[in-house]
Formats: C-alpha cells, sequence, structure tokens
C-alpha cells in the first residue's frame, strides 16, 4: 500500500480513503444493530460503537497492508 496517494496535485494519506469507507460501513452497520434492538443488551452504547467503528478501521486497514 502507498503512503500517499496523489489526487489533483493534492497528497493525502493512503488511509484516508478507507476511513471515509469504513465510515459508510459502520452508518450501515450502526443502522442495522439499531434496527434489531442490540444496543439496549449493551452495557455502555457509546463505548460499543467506537470499539465497532475501531474494528472494521483497524480490520480493513489490516487487510489492506498486507
Amino acid at each position: 500500500m502507498p503512503r500517499e496517494i496523489a489526487l489533483a496535485s493534492i497528497l493525502m494519506p493512503s488511509l484516508l480513503p478507507v476511513f471515509v469507507g469504513c465510515l459508510l460501513l459502520y452508518l450501515l452497520v450502526d443502522r442495522l444493530l439499531v434496527r434489531l434492538g442490540v444496543y439496549r443488551r449493551v452495557w455502555h452504547p457509546a463505548l460499543f460503537r467506537a470499539s465497532l467503528f475501531i474494528s472494521i478501521f483497524s480490520g480493513i486497514g489490516l487487510a489492506l497492508w498486507r
């Protein structure tokens, strides 16, 4: 994976598009979990949501790093 991506002569980190993609995926998963009522059974919903996003971002980032 390259360190930087040139987009219209602007260098941006290569993980920025991955971050945006993971954010969209997280929003879809979050809506699904809200509809299923998972957050009513979780001890700390905000902590669960943060750890869910970190898990998605870390997993995809590590998969792309190889």
